[in-house]
């Protein structure tokens, strides 16, 4: 059971909820009408609170750490997976996680970011953020997907690759833009699910795809709101200002047309009810799966194309 943990806009639900489980210890059946109301009114207030909330607000739940990561998921969503290690070239980075799996019976390739749920997990798995060693495993096990003709379904939730000397010096960048050459060459459907935070090349290096799903209250940007204020106004304390400017919300990017499509998430964010959102994000990814495998290899690798040389837009 993951340990209650509230962010600061909350507090007014939060506060009300636990009024509720107080009567409800002191006289459930006589204060049973009180009790209804103020439930109701619980509902309603957590609706309108997530219904507006800010860009920054809206990072803070794509952070939540009950929030579920790419074991949840597989976990929920797909069956019969079996994880796979190891680039063949340095070692295996615990930061990426796939392997082969069954999606309503069909068989997938499954690669993702997995961050941590407690303190031992987020080090041993570098609170997501791979090194070039994780891409390269990934880039592994999509050739492989690639040679027995399995679709590719990866998961985006990482603040970025690890910015470590060691990963420089073992080709971090060439690591994701070799990623980003190839994935835009697979001859099979690629869907990208943007669970989290999509943070800079480190989330870009597994997101080239034929169709690009985002939940609701994820984020996607080019670097974190910390990151970017820290470089336009040497304070990383400004990361509500930087996060305004960045539209970086599944709204800003559905606009901009660089995803596909918004899936729904429960009323309070995807840790207020895992197994819901595990149910809207696997029929998205299947119906999806279902409309691309009627598009031929040819097809698929020029759409591909097609769809990231139209994501510019330029203003004279």
């Amino acid at each position: 059971m993951a340990t209650p943990f509230y962010l600061e806009f909350e507090k007014p639900v939060v506060e009300l909820e636990k009024k509720i489980q107080e009567l409800l210890t002191v006289s459930p059946e006589l204060l049973q009408t009180e009790i209804a109301t103020l439930e109701k009114k619980a509902v309603q207030m957590r609706e309108e609170i997530f219904a507006n909330l800010t860009r920054w607000q809206t990072t803070q739940v794509a952070r939540h750490p009950n929030r579920p990561y790419l074991l949840d998921y597989i976990g929920q969503v797909f069956t019969d997976f079996t994880e796979l290690h190891g680039d063949r070239l340095f070692g295996d980075d615990h930061a990426i996680v796939g392997g082969p799996a069954r999606l309503n019976g069909e068989p997938v390739m499954v690669i993702g970011h997995q961050k941590g749920h407690d303190t031992k997990e987020k080090v041993y798995r570098n609170f997501g953020m791979p090194n070039p060693e994780g891409y390269r495993k990934a880039l592994r096990l999509m050739e492989m997907a690639e040679r027995f003709k399995l679709p590719i379904i990866t998961f985006v939730d990482t603040p970025g690759a690890y910015p470590g000397i060691g990963a420089e010096e073992r080709g971090q960048a060439e690591a994701i833009a070799r990623n980003l050459r190839e994935m835009a060459r697979f001859r099979v459907p690629i869907i990208v699910c943007i669970t989290g935070e999509g943070g800079s090349g480190g989330a870009l290096a597994i997101a080239v795809g034929d169709r690009i799903l985002m939940l609701e209250f994820s984020v996607y940007a080019v670097i974190s709101p910390e990151g970017c204020a820290a470089i336009l106004w040497s304070d990383g304390a400004k990361g509500a200002q930087a996060a305004e400017a960045l539209k970086l919300t599944a709204r800003d990017i559905k606009a901009l047309e660089v995803i596909d499509e918004i899936v729904k998430e429960p009323v309070g964010g995807a840790h207020t009810d895992h197994a819901a959102i595990a149910q809207n994000l696997a029929a998205a990814i299947g119906r999806n799966l279902q409309e691309l495998k009627t598009l031929s290899p040819e097809e698929l690798v020029q759409g591909r194309y097609d769809k990231f040389r139209k994501m510019s837009r330029f203003i004279e």
